[in-house]
């Protein structure tokens, strides 16, 4: 030929010459032919591929959560009317003698008034972790310290409300007959609260002993609720929608063991020289 002419077999200068395997050789890597054909293996065992972004519904501003929040608190307080009415009925009344003197108690040392504070503390403190399920639930958009402030200051004034109602049921009855009693007669005084109250601190007032204990119940229940919330943000998160079925890949991330058995020559390959 001339060297005008090409020759058709013959490489053309500068073109790389296609790769012939010889008997001897192996393959440049191991997983060539399965890289090739499956594709580059996904860093982990499940691999996201294809999916939109979650889409999280952005919380509502301060001022509703704190509306919200306001009155979570004021119709925690008014439970504390029911509140006081059940500790009234449920503590004993302390038994009381009319005296030349005055009323005396009929015991020396009763027990009645520490049932009656017995009865507030337990009922106060299953109120209080009550108020945090309750509200947990209802002021879902206002989770987190306001939802915690609404509770604990709703808890401590259904503590005082029911403080307040229940010493005074049957107290007009109480005092009428310290009044007009006969001498030597017995009649109830009703509960009242020894171990707690309101104390003054200058033109403040401070609540102390077991008032305190709703108030306490439900900052412990809305803690644990919070610790407990299988989301961050305390709020239930929108899930993502699939267009076209779950963006799982359930390819294994480890890579593939090659097989015993050799590889089929793919299309184009030349066959190595028999001898």
């Amino acid at each position: 030929m001339s060297a005008d002419t090409p020759d058709p077999d013959r490489p053309s200068a500068g073109a790389v010459p296609p790769y012939v395997e010889s008997p001897g050789d192996g393959p440049t890597s191991p997983y060539q032919d399965r890289v090739s054909a499956v594709g580059p293996v996904p860093p982990a065992s499940l691999t996201w591929y294809g999916a939109p972004p979650v889409a999280v519904a952005p919380g509502p501003g301060l001022r509703p959560q704190l509306w919200w929040a306001a009155a979570g608190a004021l119709g925690v307080m008014i439970l504390g009317v029911p509140l006081g009415l059940l500790w009234a009925t449920l503590a004993p009344d302390t038994p009381v003698v009319q005296t030349a003197s005055g009323a005396v108690y009929g015991e020396s040392q009763p027990e009645q008034p520490i049932a009656a504070d017995g009865w507030f503390s337990l009922l106060g403190l299953g109120f209080g972790v009550l108020v945090a399920v309750g509200l947990w639930f209802l002021l879902r958009r206002s989770r987190g310290p306001i939802g915690l402030a609404a509770a604990v200051l709703g808890s401590l004034g259904a503590a005082l409300v029911a403080w307040q109602v229940g010493q005074r049921v049957g107290l007009a009855t109480f005092e009428h007959l310290l009044a007009t009693a006969a001498e030597g007669q017995t009649f109830g005084q009703p509960a009242q609260l020894r171990a707690g109250g309101v104390d003054w601190w200058g033109p403040l007032p401070v609540p102390y002993g077991n008032v305190l204990l709703p108030a306490f119940g439900a900052a412990v229940g809305y803690t644990l609720l919070a610790g407990w919330s299988r989301w961050p943000s305390l709020r239930p998160e929108s899930t993502p929608d699939w267009p076209s079925g779950p963006g799982v890949s359930w390819v294994s991330g480890e890579p593939p063991t090659p097989s015993a058995a050799p590889e089929p020559p793919g299309p184009g390959a030349v066959e190595p020289p028999r001898g």
